[in-house]
């Protein structure tokens, strides 16, 4: 059989336990290439650079172009 709690659990205990739930943004930086926030460490989606090297053909801007 499942235990049950013997007392409600109060609100500044369940507030306690739930204070490392909360949501952390997004870390970006600017793209060297294009200026856009991009995630770091990752191939930049507008203009397909990383680290100085060409890696994505299918940028999102070549499409436009």
């Amino acid at each position: 059989m499942a235990v049950v709690p013997k007392r409600k659990t109060s609100k500044q205990r369940k507030h306690l336990r739930r204070s490392h739930h909360a949501l952390t943004a997004a870390t970006l930086v600017e793209c060297k290439h294009c200026k856009q926030l991009i995630i770091p460490h990752q191939a930049c989606k507008y203009c397909g650079f990383y680290k100085d090297i060409k890696v994505l053909k299918n940028a999102i801007n070549d499409k436009i172009k």
